[in-house]
């Protein structure tokens, strides 16, 4: 196999931020790359060399994740400021603001047709928002410490979500329950996934593992311990064939899935790695870490169809017994050796495109007016995103007519600036305190509602069996 496949190799070594890399995502155009970092700004990388990349700036904290829209015309971020924002990816960088959660926002996910995000939080729980109105749908609270990552399946029914109470859990978005359980009693996961397929979902733990669940069986199909330090993040390559890890080990490991092997060990970055992800088309994948570094690197590897490797391999003709799972096999687990494939990087040499390494850079403010009655975002050159709210006709998230009352709030503060021509420094002051004050009581009489609605339907429960005794005592 190693005769016919070519070793990964580095394209693009992009520097600009200023601390800790947290996320990283292709647009689905593959021709741009988006970062956050804990220095509270977003960026936008051009891969094509000897462009300029783009800075946004509005977060007030950290920004912990990143994605681009299904449509490339959105990019969300959540952050450690507790908020959501999704900014357009352009030189204008209008964004809308929404507070999300009531802590550290860790994870932001689009489903397949753009339409929904689903959010993950230090307050225990996720919730499930639309993205045009950024609407409130519904929360999943189940879990008993911070949730990590939470993750739309490829069809949009479940959402698989992993916390610091060391579980990886499936909700069905239908039946807004719970449907299954794994832990990791080893530590806890960092991030989680669905294959492509989704019919398998992987984890990232803290005890240097990673780990492979059918969630049609609800079995352990693969555990990898390849790693020496926690990992931090996986992708699935688009064949559902391979998958990436990040490392604290300052490593990047990719595993061959249906040989249940490492296949490569890279090393590039120096420290930590937080982020990795596969471009949609699966020939990139980009990761950053600790040392401030975006490294983009070209997969080669599955330059040739993966089918047509595997009528050579002998070991492979004789398929495991059933169930038959057509992407990845059961596989005991088993501590992996170190292999030879181990490839060592050193990104201020080895990248031949010197030029794209430090780009133009340019900064992009986040003027913006926002009607959350419209569900559409208006610039301040009075424009219109051009995304538009497909058909969600037998969707599981089509919005009802009663939505829920969590707080979506818009943040009014953020507005054009000549909203604010001809006002004292003091008032605008003063108003943006009132539209903090105004929050806190939103989401206070948010509260209230969703304990007097739980006492609703205590009482009426209790209606209904006190009629139920009484009929059923005899006269």
């Amino acid at each position: 196999m190693a005769s016919v496949l070519e070793d990964p190799s580095l394209e693009h070594n992009f520097k600009g931020h200023k601390d800790v890399i947290t996320s990283v995502d292709f647009n689905p155009n593959n021709k741009q790359l988006a970062t956050a970092s804990f220095d509270q700004h977003i960026m936008i990388w051009n891969l094509k060399p000897q462009t300029r990349a783009y800075r946004f700036t509005g977060h007030k904290d950290a920004v912990m994740c990143v994605q681009f829209s299904p449509t490339s015309h959105l990019v969300a971020s959540a952050s450690r400021d507790k908020t959501v924002r999704l900014w357009t990816p352009n030189i204008k960088g209008a964004s809308t603001t929404f507070t999300a959660h009531s802590a550290t926002v860790r994870s932001v996910n689009f489903s397949t047709d753009g339409n929904f995000l689903v959010t993950a939080a230090d307050d225990k729980s996720l919730k499930v928002w639309t993205v045009h109105q950024q609407r409130f749908l519904l929360s999943f609270q189940k879990h008993k410490n911070w949730v990590r990552s939470a993750r739309f399946s490829p069809d949009g029914r479940l959402i698989v979500s992993c916390s610091d109470d060391r579980t990886v859990k499936i909700w069905d978005i239908v039946s807004r329950e719970c449907i299954n359980t794994f832990t990791n009693h080893g530590g806890f996961s960092n991030f989680v996934d669905f294959n492509p397929r989704g019919t398998c979902v992987a984890s990232a733990g803290t005890d240097n593992t990673v780990q492979l669940w059918d969630v049609r069986i609800n079995k352990l199909l693969q555990h990898y311990q390849v790693h020496s330090a926690s990992v931090n993040c996986l992708s699935f390559h688009p064949s559902g064939n391979y998958l990436i890890t990040a490392s604290s080990d300052c490593t990047l490991k990719i595993m061959d899935l249906l040989e249940g092997r490492l296949f490569y060990t890279l090393h590039g970055h120096q420290g930590p790695v937080i982020a990795v992800t596969f471009s949609r088309q699966g020939d990139y994948f980009a990761s950053g870490g600790n040392d401030s570094q975006v490294l983009v690197w070209k997969t080669n590897f599955d330059s040739i169809p993966y089918n047509e490797v595997l009528k050579r391999n002998i070991i492979r003709t004789n398929p495991d017994p059933p169930p038959h799972i057509t992407d990845i096999h059961p596989r005991i687990p088993y501590r992996h050796t170190s292999r030879s494939q181990t490839i060592q990087i050193n990104p201020r040499t080895d990248v031949a495109d010197m030029q794209a390494t430090n780009p133009q850079v340019v900064d992009v403010g986040t003027d913006f007016v926002s009607n959350p009655q419209s569900g559409l975002m208006k610039t301040n050159q009075g424009s219109l995103l051009t995304e538009q709210a497909s058909s969600s006709v037998n969707h599981p998230l089509v919005p009802a007519t009663s939505y829920g009352k969590d707080p979506a709030n818009i943040d009014s503060a953020n507005c054009s600036p000549r909203d604010h021509v001809g006002i004292p420094s003091e008032l605008t002051r003063t108003l943006g305190q009132i539209v903090e004050q105004l929050d806190v009581l939103t989401q206070t009489v948010s509260i209230l509602e969703q304990r007097l609605t739980l006492t609703e339907d205590k009482l009426q429960e209790c209606l209904d069996s006190q009629k139920t005794s009484l009929q059923e005592r005899p006269p």
